[in-house]
């Protein structure tokens, strides 16, 4: 997840009733298929990243599982860790495997839509983490989280914390389609965001 001008969660204040296995699973297949990449990055990046010119149903699945770094994959599995273990609890553990893939699926398709064109394939697993993201603010928009940034150092709320966050990638993305690089996917995360958010919404209104 990109922290730049956003607050890095240190831990929340949420208890859960059950072991967060999936997300625990999840989290080991990230980081065993990262190690394994690293046997020739560049083949796995350019073979299995999604890109959106070469378009292909295998890659929509492949690419959430690569990431382009250790910094990459390391704010995307703390943020996984953080946030998604909750999440599970809440959808319990199929239904958050079906959640979180969707997620990253979602994400990629707004990717695609609105880069058609590009040559350049994209990796990571934030447009599924921000799915996991946007499903929390619904369910626990006024949890507690344990926040550094750059000027404060303390506690704020889910919603003002991921609302800065969703801020931020609306912003940078807008930016993005006028032509600013960052070689970063915003509109993969917004896309994913707002499926997580929106699943959420369905959940809590059937759950009732």
């Amino acid at each position: 997840m990109n922290k730049k001008a956003q607050f890095f969660p240190l831990k929340d204040e949420n208890p859960r009733s059950k072991f967060p296995f999936v997300n625990f699973l999840f989290i080991g297949i990230n980081v065993a298929v990262f190690v394994f990449s690293l046997t020739s990055f560049e083949y796995f990046i350019n073979n299995y990243g999604f890109t959106p010119a070469k378009f292909s149903i295998l890659t929509l699945f492949t690419s959430m599982f690569l990431h382009g770094g250790i910094a990459h994959i390391f704010g995307n599995m703390w943020f996984l860790h953080i946030f998604g273990d909750n999440v599970e609890d809440k959808f319990g553990h199929f239904k958050y495997v079906i959640f979180y893939i969707l997620s990253g699926i979602a994400a990629s398709l707004l990717h695609l839509l609105l880069n058609i064109g590009s040559n350049v394939p994209a990796v990571g697993a934030s447009g599924a983490i921000s799915g996991v993201l946007g499903a929390y603010v619904i369910i626990f928009p006024n949890v507690k989280v344990h926040v550094i940034g750059r000027f404060y150092h303390g506690m704020v709320s889910t919603k003002f914390m991921l609302g800065i966050w969703f801020l931020f990638q609306l912003v940078s993305g807008t930016f993005s389609l006028f032509g600013a690089q960052s070689g970063i996917a915003f509109f993969a995360h917004i896309g994913g965001f707002v499926f997580g958010a929106g699943f959420a919404l369905i959940y809590k209104l059937f759950s009732k």
